[in-house]
């Protein structure tokens, strides 16, 4: 009676409606899905509130897993499936108190009523739940294109638990050899490593020319490097058109591409993007974006006061840039389950946005990024500068010390950094966490030279990975250094400019680019009658720090000079056609190029 009675006075909260008429309170709050948005949100609201009636609502039968884990399941390095599912129900009901249904679908929500109409899957009963508050946390779901013969032949999809005990039994009743992972993002990659770790040869397919669509393809090309050292094949550029049956009555699958490509497989996994699952918001009219996603304010109310979105199925503001944007992540889907229970409790707690801050392990290295790409910044029309520093992740005499390739992106204007990629070894996630608090409080490249970072020998140097792309970006904003990009060399030739290779020659017999000239740092000083003072002089090294040093030199000496940034190391792997590879690269060893 008394929630009855309170839909006749929307205006005034339920908190303030028992007020005015001097009842007691007690809210129901609905949670639709758990995982990282739902159950955030239905664990944080408890512990505001201990009178609030709370049921979460979950159609699959785990209500807390760990998604992000689930490849590592396939591939072995997580052994255990229990340890999968990080809370169960009973768990919630005696910690918190939260009556969660499994097996329970909402079929749908009606918003005058302020009523849901639940179908229980295991009694195949339907039945309707009133509510105060609900919480809508979809999520999303695997993208699944109507391939030709995408229904003859067992095309496996991982977004849950189910998915992932589907892929583990079909390996271990099969035993496939071959398997084809099509999509290079974030879980196609997972999985092809993790295949690989079964003994299982894979081939990975990508439309575009690049993996890690996130990544700007400069930096996407260190992935494809260590994708291919690792015995995979790597499809670029090619898409999928078809599937079929072999011929041969085996259980052997045929993944056709758009080249022509013919694969023969035991395995096919689809992971080629998500889309939010917000046909219930759409069913009762909630505000979406042209991309399906559910419109929510900052304190994560949808276009209904009464009711809340959270997770991948939302869309979200972009912290840089301020424009709207969808992050589907678990980090953020985390902070707005509790900003929405805190709202749900009378708390005006606020969400900002995001950037998009991400780490991927692909076998030896770690992949991670924060803020914007150079692709985003050109779509926007934003003015930016960028260097590349390759420094290593611990003191170089510190046995294995591996190379971080790292990417700053900063305003041409006043500095601020916009965005941060960097690929290499252990600890380069910890350098993009550190770039990424820098972005969210507004700093610039200024700043990075200052920050006072931990050291020992076993995990950073005296300065920081950070603080030396801070130098570096400090130096160009600044003026100081003019650069030049691995993709402007063929340009600067064509107008007549030099390019200057200082390694050692042993180095650059190895490899370098076509039409430069080798004059060796220690030998710079004596040889600068080589050079012309009419001309343009591009200098490079391996990596840009003796090339640096010879810029100084060169421009004390009134010549017209520019340093290639990132080295050859950067021209070289930028320039790899689809699926090449360079090998491994050396760690900069700190005395010169």
């Amino acid at each position: 009676m008394l929630r009855q009675l309170h839909l006749k006075y929307k205006a005034l909260s339920l908190i303030q409606f028992c007020k005015i008429i001097g009842e007691p309170m007690t809210k129901k709050v609905l949670i639709v899905g758990g995982v990282a948005g739902g159950a955030s949100t239905a664990a944080r609201l408890r512990r505001l509130e201990e009178t609030t009636e709370i049921v979460m609502l979950e159609k699959g039968p785990f209500v807390s897993f760990a998604n992000c884990g689930l490849p590592y399941y396939v591939g072995k390095v997580i052994k255990e499936k229990e340890t999968l599912e990080v809370m169960k129900p009973g768990d919630f009901r005696t910690k918190f108190n939260i009556d969660v249904r499994t097996n329970s679908e909402v079929l749908s929500i009606n918003r005058e009523k302020k009523q849901v109409m639940i179908k229980n899957h295991k009694t195949q009963e339907e039945y309707p739940l009133d509510y105060d508050n609900l919480v809508l946390s979809p999520g999303a779901e695997c993208l699944r294109p109507n391939f030709k013969g995408i229904n003859d032949v067992p095309v496996f999809t991982l977004r849950n638990i189910p998915d992932t005990l589907a892929i583990e039994d079909f390996i271990t009743k099969n035993n496939p050899t071959t398997a084809v992972v099509i999509g290079g993002g974030y879980v196609g990659l997972e999985m092809a490593e993790n295949l690989s770790f079964r003994g299982i040869r894979v081939s990975l397919i990508e439309l575009l020319d690049q993996v890690m669509p996130t990544m700007d393809k400069d930096m996407a090309q260190f992935i494809n490097n260590e994708i291919v050292l690792n015995r995979i094949q790597l499809i670029l550029g090619d898409g999928v058109k078809s599937f079929n049956k072999t011929n041969s009555g085996s259980k052997k699958y045929i993944v056709a591409t758009q080249s022509g490509k013919k694969l023969e497989t035991d395995l096919i996994i689809l992971c080629i993007g998500v889309r939010p699952q917000t046909e219930l918001a759409k069913g009762c009219d909630l505000e979406l974006t042209e991309r399906g996603y559910i419109v929510v304010d900052d304190n994560m109310r949808t276009s209904d006061p009464d009711i809340y979105a959270v997770g991948d199925a939302i869309q979200i503001n972009n912290l840089i840039t301020h424009k709207k944007t969808a992050v589907p992540l678990a980090g953020p889907a985390n902070r707005q389950g509790r900003i929405a229970a805190d709202n749900i409790a009378g708390r005006d707690s606020k969400y900002k946005g995001a950037l998009g801050t991400a780490v991927l392990q692909v076998f030896s290295k770690t992949a991670a990024q924060t803020g914007l790409t150079e692709r985003q910044l050109n779509a926007l029309e934003i003015e930016y500068e960028k260097i590349y520093v390759h420094p290593k992740n611990h003191a170089g005499y510190y046995p294995e010390a591996q190379a971080i390739a790292m990417k700053l992106i900063f305003d041409k204007k006043d500095g601020k950094i916009l965005g941060a990629q960097a690929v290499g070894g252990p600890g380069t996630e910890k350098r993009i966490d550190v770039l990424s608090t820098v972005i969210y409080f507004g700093g610039t490249v200024y700043d990075l030279q200052d920050l006072e970072l931990c050291y020992a020998p076993p995990f950073s140097c005296a300065r920081d990975c950070v603080n030396m792309a801070g130098f570096v970006a400090s130096n160009v904003h600044s003026g100081e250094v003019k650069l030049c990009q691995w993709n402007e060399t063929e340009e600067l030739k064509s107008n007549g400019g030099i390019i200057v290779d200082v390694r050692p020659p042993e180095t650059f017999e190895e490899g370098h680019i076509e039409g430069s000239i080798n004059i060796p740092l220690g030998q710079l000083r004596s040889r600068l009658d080589e050079l012309p003072k009419d001309k343009q002089i591009c200098v490079h090294c391996q990596v840009g720090f003796s090339s640096y040093l010879a810029y100084r030199i060169l421009t004390h000496n009134g010549f017209n000079v520019i340093n290639l940034t990132g080295g050859y190391d950067t021209y070289q792997i930028s320039n790899l056609p689809p699926g090449g590879h360079v090998g491994e690269l050396k760690p900069f060893s700190g005395q010169g190029c």
